[in-house]
């Protein structure tokens, strides 16, 4: 497979089931490396560039939603790690995610409180 897109234009792949969209993208964020020929932005080999900044330039719209065992807190920091907690909201509320997190049992939420506190008390030891 080759394409060019140009800067600032936006794509979609598309395709029946298992014809290698998702495969495509994973081999562009580099979530595995391709055993047989490469992948290439603006003439270097994605293995060239910083993983984090990398990823950070990329955006995707997947079909599926991708959920790590985390706290949703930190699933969406995934996203950009420095984040503050008004921009996590934000980010959720632009996923369309506010209102069904806000259903949540608050159990979610003690916890997220008591790992925060953990952490702002270990950091001030």
């Amino acid at each position: 497979m080759s394409f060019d897109v140009k800067r600032g234009q936006t794509i979609a792949l598309v395709g029946s089931s298992g014809s290698g969209k998702s495969t495509c993208v994973q081999l562009l964020q580099r979530f595995y490396d391709s055993d047989e020929g490469s992948v290439i932005i603006d003439g270097h080999k994605v293995t060239e560039y910083n993983l984090k900044w990398l990823r950070e330039h990329i955006g995707v719209v997947s079909q599926e939603p991708i959920l790590f065992q985390a706290t949703i807190r930190e699933n969406i920091l995934f996203g950009r790690n420095t984040a503050t907690d008004a921009e996590i909201r934000e980010a959720a509320k632009m996923a369309n995610a506010h209102d069904f997190i806000m259903t949540l049992p608050d159990v979610i939420y003690i916890l997220n409180i008591i790992i925060v506190f953990l952490s702002f008390y270990f950091v001030e030891i």
